[in-house]
């Protein structure tokens, strides 16, 4: 990069290059504006919480009303993007949200996430039916559906490319004029009248407004008292084998659909068709929000131990068709706010910075719609949703 005193000022830089930062990024270079997106990595990659080859997507959103027109922003997104890149971005295969008679774990702290997926598919007008224990064991041979099941269903949900969605956004980012700095760790910014400054390791930057979507790296960021709202928590993503050939089928896109399913068990579970052959395995993972941990300390090894503890417990009882083998794991990070919230604001103390972590374990389906707004706040003014305000 050319020294500070040729860099000019951008309109914008963009903090982190994950999944809200490139969406950020590639709408603010369609909107014609200067930017400069500024990333420790080389994105995507697997430190942070966009990999693991899928991810839900659902439009009919059980934390809340209030996300639904994201996520059906983030489909016309991306099926925008397919046509321009012509890289496979979203697959629409259905949706179940599965709960039962007895006591069953929440989703992202809702107790009642079936109903209240019902209640957010009739606000977003998202066609679905209701499926008993007998039509989930008719349709879904893979499941062990046990009497007193129900299920939520619709077809305009499925999943998205994490990784081909960021490396689709930065490349189009790119061809529109947008600076990528990569491998470039942040180490301070603050705003100074009518810019902000910040400085990396390698250079100083200036822009009109800054956006800060750094994931799992933003409490280390801010001030204690912001900081404070913010826990990064450890999971990890399992692909396990299926037992056969006719029991890997079974799990198909076109016969299985993603699915939540909240469990007699301490935590619920979630998952996907096969995306691969029977060696690639049936990928599926639970959700924990009990232990805390930062990037730099979180083990990013799964030992044996915990993939048997998987399996015997959210597996076995589960999926009949799905053997002990483990071909592959993945720890990521979620960045978890109270009440699955989003935080989507400008910082108290430096109004042309916009911090954004929508994540809370349920971020990514909506990040397309997101850079969307983000841009908008940079460029237009657009004031966020004040549910996503910092507390």
């Amino acid at each position: 990069m050319p020294p500070t005193s040729d860099l000019g000022t951008y309109d914008a830089i963009v903090l982190g290059l994950g999944a809200m930062g490139a969406a950020a990024a590639y709408q603010l270079a369609k909107r014609g504006a200067k930017v400069l997106g500024i990333d420790q990595y080389a994105p995507p990659h697997e430190l942070g919480s966009t990999h693991g080859d899928t991810r839900i997507t659902r439009i009919a959103c059980g934390e809340g009303p209030e996300y639904s027109a994201f996520a059906a922003r983030s489909h016309e997104i991306w099926r925008e993007l397919e046509a321009k890149t012509g890289l496979d971005l979203l697959t629409q295969n259905g949706f179940l949200a599965i709960s039962g008679a007895g006591q069953r774990s929440a989703n992202h702290g809702v107790a009642r996430f079936l109903d209240a997926t019902v209640a957010a598919a009739k606000a977003a007008g998202v066609s679905y039916d209701l499926l008993d224990s007998a039509a989930l064991r008719q349709r879904y041979p893979a499941l062990t559906i046990v009497d007193g099941d129900a299920a939520y269903h619709d077809t305009v949900s499925g999943f998205v490319r994490p990784e081909r969605c960021v490396e689709a956004q930065l490349k189009t980012a790119a061809a529109l004029g947008a600076e990528v700095a990569l491998n470039e760790k942040v180490v301070s910014f603050a705003q100074d009248g009518s810019s902000v400054t910040v400085k990396t390791d390698k250079e100083t930057y200036r822009a009109s407004q800054l956006i800060v979507a750094a994931g799992a790296w933003l409490p280390g960021m801010l001030k204690a008292g912001l900081a404070g709202q913010f826990m990064v928590t450890r999971q990890v993503l399992y692909w396990f084998r299926a037992r056969s050939e006719a029991a890997h089928a079974l799990f198909s896109p076109a016969r299985f659909p993603v699915y939540i399913w909240q469990l007699p068990a301490p935590q619920s579970i979630y998952g996907f068709p096969a995306t691969g052959g029977l060696e690639d395995g049936v990928k599926l993972a639970t959700e924990q929000y009990d232990v805390a941990t930062t990037p730099e300390q979180v083990s990013r090894t799964v030992g044996p131990d915990e993939v048997r503890e998987m399996y015997e417990t959210y597996v076995k009882p589960f999926f009949p068709g799905l053997s002990p083998v483990c071909v592959r794991h993945k720890v990521c990070l979620y960045t978890w706010v109270d009440g699955a919230r989003f935080v989507i604001d400008r910082h108290p103390d430096f109004q042309r910075v916009i911090v954004a972590s929508p994540c809370s374990g349920h971020g990514f389906k909506h990040s397309a719609g997101i850079g969307e707004l983000l841009a908008e706040m940079v460029t237009a003014g657009r004031k966020p949703d004040p549910r996503f305000a910092f507390s």
